[in-house]
């Protein structure tokens, strides 16, 4: 088998090894259901309560890409101002840092006194989870732009705007896109932290519900399906990152 064959199955290989794994402890060690479901378990309540699940699932998902599209948009604007400016890389950074370092759960009842329960504190849940990582990369790839580059392009008549936006985003976008692909798994989290407290639907309420009725098997099935939400994003994103960024791979892939 090729390497980059390897690598593609590699991922899947190591979690039919961990299921299975899984599966042997759970029957071994008579492990009760409402403790440690196994993964036979999981899979049974999956399939009995398959258009459930559904539901919840979707609606974390277009609530959670609703979040992350604002997250990109505040994230990309606030990272090109840090990162094009001294002084307000000095006077946002630090603050944006502290804000960062602020448990986000701790919004949720804020924001439900604001907005109410629904939909409203769960999208800003996951805006304000993921637009950090947004802002620092894009901030990042501006601020660290060559001086010798700058200098050059200076000299032959480029104005600082047009170092920016023809030298400078282009070579953020693998920061760019680095981190969408932590940003959207954080955008899942706060999603479905805020569904947990402040909603009736979403996959963080049918957690709260299957769990109050001791049905562990649905709740690690929920777990599941935002885990797999989230590791398609993932993959989508991996996949523009290496069309739109393929000039910034290709010495890894050379050696591949």
């Amino acid at each position: 088998m090729k390497p980059r064959q390897l690598e593609a199955w590699a991922p899947w290989a190591l979690l039919l090894a961990v299921i299975v794994l899984w599966q042997l402890i759970c029957t071994a060690f008579n492990v009760s259901e409402f403790i440690f479901p196994s993964p036979a378990r999981i899979w049974a309540q999956f399939v009995e309560f398959k258009g459930e699940i559904a539901k919840h699932a979707w609606r974390t998902y277009w609530v959670t890409m609703a979040g992350f599209a604002i997250a990109i948009v505040v994230g990309v604007l606030l990272g090109f101002l840090i990162g094009s400016s001294r002084l307000a890389y000095a006077a946002i950074y630090p603050l944006m840092t502290g804000f960062n370092a602020l448990p986000k759960a701790a919004f949720v009842p804020i924001l439900v006194v604001w907005l109410g329960i629904g939909i409203g504190p769960a999208i800003l849940t996951a805006f304000l989870i993921s637009f950090f990582p947004i802002t620092v990369n894009i901030a990042t790839g501006l601020a660290t732009l060559e001086p010798e580059l700058e200098d050059v392009l200076r000299v032959l008549g480029a104005r600082r705007w047009d170092v920016l936006v023809k030298v400078g985003l282009p070579r953020s976008m693998p920061y760019f896109f680095g981190s969408l692909k932590v940003a959207i798994t954080l955008a899942f989290v706060g999603t479905t932290v805020s569904e947990m407290t402040a909603s009736n639907e979403g996959i963080g309420y049918l957690l709260v519900s299957a769990g109050s009725a001791m049905q562990m098997g649905l709740a690690f099935a929920g777990l599941v399906v935002v885990g797999a939400m989230a590791m398609g994003m993932y993959e989508l994103f991996s996949v523009l990152e290496k069309r739109i960024t393929g000039w910034a791979h290709r010495g890894s892939q050379g050696n591949a």
